[in-house]
């Protein structure tokens, strides 16, 4: 199977960063080494080594200037400013293969499948849906939504709908899906497997290092926004309730409302907040085991850097497919604080233990999950969408 010639590349993250802006960036350099890069449209453009030209930056975009209508409607407006910007382009004529983000792409797919352009969407998440079975048509509140008239009708329509996502999965020739648990909840909606990619993150390993030694005490670190999404009210409950001694657990990342009264009932003088850190993997490297008890994730970057940092992991399988249970880390059941203080419990009793599971996820990681391995997972998705789109 063969690659592209000329690929157009949309997102309304930025190039180059942490996060999805980092996955844009390595996305990219996998298009341009292989050189098949045709252009690329992202909201703005912070590295240097692929040059300027193929990149349009939307910095400037009047879109800006509707930022203070809230993060929703700002959001919204954002991926469609994107998707008209790249729509235009596509039909300029050239490119022979589109690469999108879900909700921000309808109008650029519209336009390939008119043109026989074949093309590719990636997933963040899970299936809009989320695995649950939601009529294809608007519900009651979608509609009202829809129908609104004035100010709020205007802001409405600012906003990316379920229909429009939906109808960018059917446009698609190939859906790129990050973990197990994402690529069951499109079979639930009844995409065929056929249709899905699995393309797995990366991480950085000669950044991500294993500590020279474990601490002497018992640390266990969260790494994200502190949400009940993401399980951090369980995880203060089951701390408080493990009392271990000489243990402390560390909560990094920004504390949103709805998690100060949990963590006003339970977090102790054995409870850290550094808030956002920078060196993030100087706090991988002073814990004893990584903990993510979320209900919903794509495929967690939190779990790969742990991973490489050699740390043991307690994870839900909702998290990504980076942990196996039992062989680099535990896997645990979602709002489930019983199945969490077990795990806890067990690592923190057993360190050898730990250790032999960390070494093998920081394996893991080296064999399978750094970003060249990352680059040749998209370059393969290629050609694959253009085999699809031949067919």
């Amino acid at each position: 199977m063969s690659l592209p010639k000329h690929l157009l590349y949309a997102t309304s993250a930025r190039i180059g960063g942490s996060g999805l802006d980092a996955v844009a960036l390595e996305s990219l350099r996998a298009a341009e080494r292989a050189g098949v890069l045709g252009k690329a449209f992202a909201f703005e453009n912070r590295q240097d080594e692929i040059p300027a030209g193929r990149i349009a930056s939307l910095r400037w975009n009047p879109v800006r200037l509707l930022s203070g209508l809230g993060s929703e409607f700002y959001y919204g407006a954002k991926k469609h400013a994107l998707d008209r910007a790249a729509e235009r382009e596509l039909a300029r004529g050239g490119y022979d293969l589109f690469h999108g983000w879900s909700g921000e792409s309808v109008r650029t797919l519209r336009a390939a499948r008119q043109l026989g352009v074949p093309g590719v969407i990636e997933i963040p998440t899970w299936h809009r849906n989320k695995g649950k079975d939601k009529p294809a048509r608007q519900t009651k509140s979608e509609r009202e939504r829809a129908e609104a008239r004035g100010w709020q009708g205007m802001k409405n329509r600012l906003l990316v709908t379920r229909q429009q996502v939906l109808e960018e999965y059917d446009l698609a020739d190939l859906i790129l899906v990050l973990s197990e648990k994402a690529e069951e909840t499109f079979i639930a909606a009844g995409i065929a497997r056929e249709k899905l990619f699995r393309h797995q993150r990366g991480v950085d390993i000669s950044r991500f290092t294993p500590a020279e030694k474990p601490p002497e005490k018992f640390v266990a670190v969260f790494v994200g926004a502190l949400i009940k999404r993401k399980g951090v009210h369980h995880l203060l409950e089951v701390w408080r309730r493990l009392a271990l001694k000489d243990a402390e657990l560390v909560l990094v990342g920004s504390v949103h409302d709805e998690m100060r009264p949990y963590l006003a009932e339970f977090a102790g003088e054995n409870v850290r907040l550094p808030g956002f850190v920078g060196n993030v993997e100087d706090c991988y490297r002073a814990a004893s085991v990584h903990i993510l008890p979320s209900e919903c994730e794509g495929s967690a970057k939190c779990t790969y850097e742990a991973a490489a940092c050699g740390l043991p992991q307690i994870i839900t399988r909702e998290s990504g497919d980076m942990v196996q249970h039992e062989v680099n880390g535990f896997l645990i059941p979602p709002n489930d604080p019983d199945a969490l203080a077990a795990a806890i419990e067990r690592l923190y009793r057993d360190r050898d233990l730990g250790a032999r599971l960390g070494a093998a996820g920081r394996v893991r990681v080296v064999e399978s999950f750094t970003w060249e391995h990352f680059r040749a997972r998209l370059l393969e998705a290629y050609r694959v969408a253009l085999a699809k789109g031949a067919a």
